[in-house]
C-alpha cells in the first residue's frame, strides 16, 4: 500500500471514529434529557411523609397481625367521630374530609373484621380523643377539634405502615405478602389524609 492510500486509510477511520462518537454523544444527551425530564415529572414526596403530633406510642408491628391490630382501632375511632364530623362541622373542607374519612374508615374496618381482626378496646388516649370531641362546641372549635385528632390519627396510622413494611421486609409467607400489599395500598392513604389534615388545620388557624 502506497503513503497515499495509507494516509486516506487513516483518514477515513478517523472519519468514521468521529462519526460514531458523535452519534454516541448525541445518544448520551438524549437519554440524559429523557432522565431529566422523567425526573421533573416523578411527583415530590409531601412533608407528610415526615414529622408526629400524635401522643400515642411509636408503632412497631412486626408482623401483619400486629399490624392488623395496630389499624383496627384507629380506624373504628375515626369511624365513630366522622359520624359525628359530618353533622357538627361548619367548614366546607373539614365536612368533606369528614365524609370522606368516614367512607374510608368503613372500607378499613370492613376489611379488617373480614380478615378476623379483633376490636381492641378503647385505651386511655382513644377515650380523651373521643370525649374532647364529643364536649367541642359546634363551629370552629369543634372543626379544629375533629381535624385535629385525624391529623394525629394519621400520622399514627402511617408510622405504623411504615415500620410495619420496613420491620416486615424480609417476610417470605403468604399471609405476610398479603400483609404487605394491603400495608403498601393504606400508606398512601394515610400519607395524603396527613396532608390534607395539615391544610385544612391551617386554613383554620388563620
Amino acid at each position: 500500500m502506497t503513503p497515499f492510500n495509507q494516509t486516506v486509510e487513516r483518514s477515513d477511520a478517523r472519519r468514521s471514529f468521529l462519526r460514531q462518537a458523535a452519534s454516541a454523544g448525541v445518544a448520551l444527551a438524549a437519554a440524559g434529557l429523557a432522565s431529566s425530564a422523567k425526573a421533573a415529572t416523578m411527583p415530590q414526596q409531601p412533608e407528610a411523609e415526615t414529622g408526629h403530633e400524635y401522643p400515642m406510642p411509636l408503632p412497631h408491628a412486626m408482623n401483619e397481625a400486629e399490624f392488623r391490630m395496630g389499624v383496627i382501632g384507629p380506624a373504628t375511632l375515626s369511624r365513630v367521630t366522622s359520624e359525628m364530623a359530618i353533622d357538627k362541622t361548619t367548614n366546607g373542607r373539614a365536612k368533606e374530609f369528614a365524609n370522606f374519612e368516614l367512607r374510608e374508615a368503613i372500607a378499613v374496618t370492613t376489611v379488617l373484621s373480614n380478615l378476623h381482626t379483633p376490636v381492641p378496646p378503647m385505651d386511655k388516649i382513644a377515650k380523651a380523643t373521643l370525649k374532647k370531641i364529643q364536649l367541642a362546641t359546634m363551629g370552629k372549635d369543634f372543626d379544629r377539634t375533629y381535624i385535629q385528632a385525624q391529623l394525629e390519627n394519621h400520622e399514627f396510622l402511617r408510622d405504623h405502615t411504615k415500620n410495619y413494611l420496613k420491620l416486615s421486609s424480609s417476610a417470605t409467607s403468604m399471609p405476610e405478602l398479603s400483609g404487605r400489599n394491603l400495608a403498601t395500598l393504606a400508606l398512601a392513604t394515610f400519607t395524603e389524609h396527613v396532608q390534607i389534615c395539615k391544610d385544612i388545620l391551617f386554613e383554620l388557624k388563620a
